[in-house]
């Protein structure tokens, strides 16, 4: 390990202080990293459930687009 000490080498003081900087920089992207996987596997959740809902919506849609189309004659028999 390099010296601590504040008369050591220049260069060694600046190696540390790049080592701790660089030690810092790592935590916080861990940080970070973390936070963004937690946002995209609720992200995931959300749009699963959001095309379950279109697929409900359209075939919804679609089965009225067909009623609409009956003329209302055909839906009265059908329906007796």
């Amino acid at each position: 390990m390099y010296s601590r000490e504040p008369g050591g080498e220049p260069t060694t003081q600046l190696l540390e202080r790049r080592w701790f900087a660089l030690l810092s920089a790592i935590r916080s992207l861990q940080a970070e990293c973390g936070v963004l996987q937690e946002a995209s596997m609720l992200a995931e959740v959300s749009w699963r459930r959001a095309c379950v809902q279109l697929a409900e919506f359209e075939s919804l849609r679609d089965v009225l687009e067909e009623q609409m189309s009956t003329p209302l004659e055909a839906r009265e028999t059908s329906a007796a």
